[in-house]
């Protein structure tokens, strides 16, 4: 890494950046709500109030914004960190929404797949044919917490569906740059898998518990959040408590760790010329 410059400072637990083309980046402040543009220089602008706990933000096919709302969280303050915790008491379901940037206006895609409603959406990525996959994390209430899934869904509203469940906590997900493989991180085992596709939406099964293969299992104490898949095809994902980006080499036979001065390191995606410049929250 050449050089590491704070752009803003202050944001209300942020996630979900894209990098824009003036500069500026898009992205969530969970514990605010909002969807907020920060300019090259630092300056904050709210695009969007999105209410409950607005979480990954891919654009679609359409120019709107998709946001995955994991329905709020009981925050926490321990010293100069705010910590996300359990299910609040005015948790109403997690949901899809989607967020014309133009005017604000946000609506709500999905609340719920089949019979079963969206506990805690947390990361999108979108394919070619313009469709997106998505993790459900899941919430955590004092004594129990749900299992999540992989889904798929059109941003037309037409269609979801649960492809991998149950999946340990799973937070980014990401897609290989030939659109051949998708990849999910799972925050509390630390590991990486990935599936193969055999069509839009559709995985091919592996012989194992989730169909899927182990990409790697990261030692000791640190929690996987969101990732990106870079142009090399290595994945990129914000480890929290041991906080900083571990890069991950397409077969899994590698890893480097970039640290971060902030140990909730939640996201990272790429921008600025030849797409080389990394944005992190």
């Amino acid at each position: 890494m050449s050089e590491l410059r704070e752009i803003a400072s202050g944001l209300l637990f942020p996630e979900g950046p894209i990098a824009l083309e003036d500069g500026s980046v898009l992205l969530v402040e969970i514990k605010r709500g909002t969807l907020t543009r920060v300019a090259s220089d630092g300056a904050r602008t709210v695009v969007a109030k999105t209410g409950g706990g607005p979480n990954g933000a891919a654009f679609g096919p359409d120019g709107k914004i998709y946001l995955c709302n994991n329905g709020g969280f009981e925050w926490h303050e321990a010293g100069p960190f705010l910590l996300p915790g359990n299910q609040p008491k005015e948790y109403a379901g997690g949901s899809i929404q989607r967020v014309d940037a133009k005017t604000g206006a946000v609506e709500t895609l999905y609340t719920k797949c089949a019979a079963h409603a969206l506990r805690g959406p947390n990361d999108l990525v979108f394919d070619a044919t313009g469709g997106f996959w998505f993790t459900d994390h899941g919430k955590t209430r004092e004594r129990d917490r749900d299992r999540g899934g992989l889904y798929y869904a059109r941003p037309d509203g037409s269609s979801i569906r649960e492809v991998v469940y149950p999946l340990d906590s799973p937070n980014g997900v990401g897609l290989s740059p030939d659109g051949s493989r998708v990849y999910v991180a799972e925050t509390h085992t630390g590991r990486v898998f990935w599936w193969d596709l055999a069509a839009p939406g559709q995985i091919r099964p592996h012989a194992s518990p989730n169909g899927g293969h182990l990409l790697v299992g990261l030692p000791g104490l640190q929690l996987l959040d969101s990732l990106a898949v870079d142009a090399e095809g290595n994945v990129c994902v914000a480890t929290i408590a041991n906080g900083g980006i571990t890069i991950i080499s397409p077969d899994g036979s590698r890893t480097e760790h970039v640290p971060m001065p902030d140990p909730l390191t939640t996201n990272i995606c790429f921008g600025g010329p030849d797409l080389r410049t990394a944005f992190i929250t």
